[in-house]
C-alpha cells in the first residue's frame, strides 16, 4: 500500500480549503436556497379612476400595518412612476 507524506503543509492546506470552496460553489448552484412563501409579497391590482390619488389608493388598498407614506414610495418603485404622475385609467400595483 502506497503511502503519502505531505511535504508543505502550507500548500496542502490551500489545495483543501479550494477544493472545499469549489464544491460548495456547485453544491450552491445544484441547490439554491429557495424563499419561502412567507417572503413573498402580494399585490392588488388597482386600475385608476379619476380623481384618485396615491394617498387615497394606498389607505384604500395597501397594508394597515405599514405608514402611507411608506407605502406611496413602495407604489412608486414597485410601478416605476412618480408621486403626482398617475392617470386615469393607469393600472398600479399595490402592495398588501
Amino acid at each position: 500500500m502506497k503511502r503519502y507524506r505531505i511535504k508543505n503543509r502550507f500548500r496542502f492546506i490551500t489545495f483543501v480549503t479550494v477544493v472545499v470552496l469549489l464544491i460548495s460553489m456547485a453544491l450552491g448552484n445544484l441547490f439554491p436556497v429557495v424563499a419561502s412563501d412567507s417572503d413573498q409579497i402580494s399585490y392588488t391590482e388597482v386600475k385608476v379612476q379619476a380623481g384618485d390619488t396615491l394617498w387615497d389608493l394606498a389607505r384604500a388598498y395597501g397594508s394597515e400595518n405599514k405608514d402611507v407614506r411608506e407605502l406611496i414610495y413602495d407604489i412608486c418603485q414597485i410601478n416605476d412612476i412618480e408621486a403626482g404622475s398617475i392617470y386615469p385609467g393607469q393600472i398600479l400595483l399595490i402592495p398588501n
